[in-house]
C-alpha cells in the first residue's frame, strides 16, 4: 500500500526524476545559443528540490517502506541532501565546459546518477541496493568518457566501465550467496538469519571479501584504487569532482549500513580487515601523490588517502565513529569540490592541469588563489578549516575504539599530505610566469563558477568554525544504526 510515508521516503528521487523529464522535454526546443541555460535549469531545480525536501520530506522514526526495500531514516535523508547539493554544484561547473556544457544529455545523466546515489543511501534490500549501485555507476561511466574526441576521456570511460563491471559482478556474487543461504534479500532479515546460524563462518567470511571488492571500488580503497588516477585525469573536470566526492560518499553510507546491519555478530572479522585496508590506503595514496605533476592525478591519489582516513570511523564501530564518517563526508565534499572547481577554472583558461600552469596564479587571480589555498589547507587537515575538524573526529573515534596504531598511521600520513598540498601552493604563490607579467593574463570566471566557488569556500570555512550544527546533524544520522 502506497502511503504518505512511502511517498516522502522517495520524494527527492521523484522530484529529480521530474526535473530530468523536464530537461528532456524542454532542451531540444532551445536554440544552440540557449543550450547553456540547461545548466541553470538543472542547478536551480536541484537546489529547489533540496529546499523542498528539507521543508516537507524530513523523516521521523526509522521505518521500512515500499515493501521493505527502502529505509526512511535520517542517515539516508542526510546523505540524499549531500548528493543533491553536490550535483547542483557540479551542474554549475559543467555549464562552461567546452564540450559538455551545452549538451542536455550530460545533465540528464548527472541527474540519473544522483537518483541512484539517493537510493543507495536508503536501500534496505540487496536487490534495491544492487539496482541503485548500477543506476549510479552506468551514467558515470558515460560521463567519464563523454568527450569522444579526447583519447584520455574515452580511455577513462572504458577503464571505469571495465573495472566497475568486474567488481560489481564480484559483489553481486556475494549478494547471491547471502540470498541463497539465508533465503531473504532484506538487510535486517539477513542479520537475523546470520545470528540464527543459517550461514557458516567460511561462507560469511567469503561474502565479506566479495562485498568489500565491490564497495571498495566505489570508495577507491587499496587495492581497488587503480582506476581513479586515469579516470579523474581523463574525465571532464566537473565530473571528476563529482566522482571523487558524491560517489565516494555513496559508497561509505552503503558500507556503514550494510556491515553494521548485516554482520553485527562478526564485527571483529570485518573491522580488522577494513582497519588494515585503511592503513594501507592512507599510506599508498599519500606516497603515490608525492611525485605527481598533474593536479588531477594528485587529487585522485589524495582522494584515495582520504578514503583511508574516513574508514577509521567505520572500523571504530561506535556512534561517534559513524558520526565522524558522516561529518567527514560533509567536509570532504565541500573541500574537494572547491579544489576541483579551481582546477576546472584554471584548466578552462590555460588548457592544462600540470603544476607549471599554476605559476603566478595568486597574481593572475587573487581570489582563485585564496580559494585554492583554503581548499588545500582543509584537505591537509589544517585549522580553522573543515578538514581539520573532520580528522579530529575520526581520530577521536579511533582512539575511543582502541585503534591507537591506526590513528598514529593516520597522523603520520596527514603530515605527508601537508607536503604535497603545500608543494602545489608553492607554484601558486611563490613561482612566477616565465618572461610574462601575470597581471596581463587574468583568469576570467563566469557567473556559475563565481556562485559555486563562493558557496564552497564558505562551506569549507563554516564547517570548520561553526561545526556544532553539522556535528549534531551527523550524530542524528548515525544514531539510526545503533
Amino acid at each position: 500500500m502506497f502511503t504518505s510515508t512511502s511517498f516522502l521516503s522517495i520524494l527527492p528521487e521523484m522530484l529529480i526524476l521530474a526535473l530530468g523529464i523536464i530537461l528532456l522535454v524542454v532542451e531540444p526546443f532551445w536554440k544552440e545559443e540557449r543550450r547553456r541555460d540547461t545548466g541553470w535549469l538543472t542547478a536551480g531545480g536541484l537546489f529547489a528540490i533540496l529546499i523542498i525536501s528539507l521543508l516537507v520530506g524530513r523523516p521521523g522514526e526509522p521505518v521500512a517502506t515500499l515493501g521493505g526495500m527502502v529505509r526512511f531514516d535520517w542517515l539516508g535523508f542526510f546523505f540524499k541532501m549531500l548528493f543533491i547539493f553536490a550535483a547542483g554544484i557540479t551542474a554549475l561547473f559543467l555549464m562552461d565546459h567546452e564540450k559538455a556544457g551545452r549538451r542536455g544529455e550530460a545533465y540528464v545523466l548527472l541527474l540519473a546518477s544522483t537518483i541512484g546515489m539517493s537510493l543507495m543511501a536508503s536501500s534496505a534490500d540487496l536487490v534495491m541496493l544492487y539496482l541503485a549501485i548500477e543506476t549510479t555507476s552506468i551514467p558515470l561511466y558515460v560521463l567519464a568518457g563523454f568527450m569522444l574526441s579526447d583519447d584520455h576521456s574515452t580511455e577513462a570511460g572504458f577503464k571505469y566501465l571495465l573495472f566497475g563491471a568486474m567488481t560489481s559482478a564480484v559483489m553481486l556474487y556475494g549478494f547471491s550467496l547471502l540470498f541463497g543461504f539465508a533465503g531473504t534479500t532484506n538487510l535486517y532479515a539477513l542479520a537475523a538469519a546470520l545470528q540464527a546460524g543459517r550461514l557458516t563462518a567460511p561462507v560469511i567470511l567469503g561474502v565479506i571479501f566479495l562485498v568489500i571488492v565491490g564497495l571498495g571500488f566505489k570508495v577507491s580503497i587499496v587495492p581497488f584504487h587503480f582506476w581513479a588516477p586515469d579516470v579523474y585525469e581523463g574525465a571532464p573536470t566537473p565530473i571528476a569532482g563529482f566522482l571523487s566526492t558524491a560517489s565516494k560518499a555513496a559508497g561509505f553510507v552503503v558500507i556503514a549500513r550494510f556491515f553494521l546491519v548485516v554482520f553485527p555478530g562478526f564485527t571483529l572479522t570485518w573491522t580488522s580487515l577494513l582497519a588494515v585496508l585503511a592503513a594501507v590506503t592512507m599510506t599508498a595514496g599519500n606516497l603515490l601523490a608525492l611525485p605527481q605533476k598533474n593536479l588531477k592525478r594528485m587529487l585522485a591519489y589524495s582522494s584515495i588517502a582520504h578514503a583511508g582516513y574516513a574508514m577509521i570511523g567505520i572500523v571504530a564501530l561506535s556512534q561517534l565513529g559513524i558520526t565522524s564518517v558522516v561529518f567527514y563526508m560533509v567536509a570532504y565534499i565541500v573541500t574537494n569540490m572547491a579544489a576541483f572547481g579551481v582546477v576546472a577554472a584554471v584548466g578552462r583558461a590555460v588548457g592544462s592541469d600540470e603544476y607549471d600552469t599554476y605559476r603566478g596564479l595568486s597574481r593572475r587571480s587573487p581570489w582563485l588563489g585564496l580559494i585554492m589555498l583554503a581548499a588545500f589547507l582543509s584537505l591537509a587537515g589544517m585549522p580553522p578549516f573543515g578538514g581539520f575538524v573532520a580528522k579530529i573526529f575520526v581520530f577521536a573515534a579511533g582512539m575511543q575504539a582502541k585503534y591507537t596504531w591506526l590513528v598514529i598511521v593516520g597522523i603520520l600520513n596527514s603530515i605527508v599530505g601537508v607536503y604535497y598540498y603545500l608543494n602545489v601552493m608553492k607554484y601558486v604563490y611563490l613561482y612566477r610566469m616565465e618572461n610574462e607579467d601575470e597581471e596581463k593574463h587574468p583568469i576570467a570566471l563566469t557567473r556559475p563558477y563565481v556562485i559555486a566557488l563562493i558557496i564552497l569556500a564558505l562551506g569549507v570555512i563554516l564547517v570548520g568554525t561553526v561545526f556544532a550544527p553539522w556535528f549534531s546533524w551527523s550524530s542524528a544520522a548515525a544514531v539510526n544504526l545503533f
